[in-house]
């Protein structure tokens, strides 16, 4: 999944639940059942996303929601092959940032 947020510190998690198409419910829980996923929070108590919670986020979405592993099957697939995990999903990523920005080009010359 490509996401198009604009390059910041910080995310707050009404953004992060527009950029995936998921409720802000969702990325809470999330929060909770995935150790990776540490957004600061400020004196309200308001989730403050960095780049590398989107990272986090992104690895966790493809696993569940792209590949359909469940919950407990996407923590036990992170734990036993981190490496591996994290270098498909990097390489994943970079090639759907190439269509984006081919099918970008693309749009332009029509």
């Amino acid at each position: 999944m490509y996401i198009d947020l604009p390059e910041k510190r910080y995310y707050k998690i009404g953004e992060v639940a527009k950029a995936f198409g998921l409720n802000t419910s969702h990325i809470r829980f999330w929060e909770k059942e995935f150790d990776i996923l540490k957004p600061k929070k400020n004196k309200k108590g308001n989730r403050l996303f960095t780049a590398e919670d989107l990272k986090n986020l992104q690895l966790i979405y493809h696993l569940v929601k792209e590949k359909g592993f469940t919950l407990e099957g996407a923590k036990i697939k992170m734990k036993q092959e981190p490496k591996a995990v994290k270098g498909n999903h990097a390489i994943i990523m970079r090639l759907e940032s190439i269509k984006a920005e081919l099918i970008q080009i693309k749009n332009q010359l029509t």
